[in-house]
């Protein structure tokens, strides 16, 4: 089912036990989103912000090929986070790519594990927008651009990104 920004937005509410998994190529508008839904009541996760906090920039406060190495333990964290906020009740927004079904079906059952339910947002986008946004973003020097994705590195993105389909989800043309 594809709807806007807006009815997606209106049709959640921070119900407790409810995570919402953001899903869409890096530039998509999973933080913005994520952001108005922690507006809402939402508690917010962020794994770029995370890496941030933890690590600094990508490329600058640590080389790059040292991403996947320092990645693994944001998600460790990140999932031992949902199932607490699960657990004690809260709704959660997970703010990552989850550009992978293992990994959605990961974040999934971990919910699930909790006790809670889960909502899947994919949030699509041509990659034209996509090259402008993240242009805009490279300028950016804070953990909204924790990775500065060059066109490049875009095009390995949309190489690799395993888009949902029949997962439950509900997706988001992004305009």
């Amino acid at each position: 089912m594809a709807v806007t920004i807006a009815d997606a937005l209106l049709s959640l509410r921070p119900l407790p036990g409810l995570a919402v998994l953001m899903c869409g190529v890096a530039g998509s508008g999973k933080t913005a989103f994520a952001m108005a839904l922690e507006e809402a009541g939402f508690l917010r996760l962020s794994i770029d912000e995370e890496v941030w906090r933890r690590h600094g920039r990508y490329g600058v406060d640590f080389p790059a090929d040292a991403y996947p190495a320092l990645l693994e333990p944001v998600r460790a964290w990140l999932r031992s986070q949902v199932g607490e906020a699960v657990r004690s009740g809260q709704a959660v927004v997970i703010d990552s790519s989850f550009w992978s079904r293992a990994h959605r079906d990961e974040f999934k059952a971990e919910v699930e594990r909790a006790g809670g339910r889960w909502r899947l947002i994919y949030l699509h986008a041509q990659p034209e927008l996509l090259q402008r946004r993240l242009a805009d973003r490279r300028e950016q020097t804070d953990p909204r651009g924790a990775i500065p994705v060059d066109d490049a590195m875009l095009a390995r993105f949309l190489r690799s990104f395993q888009a949902p389909v029949g997962e439950g989800e509900t997706t988001v043309t992004v305009a």
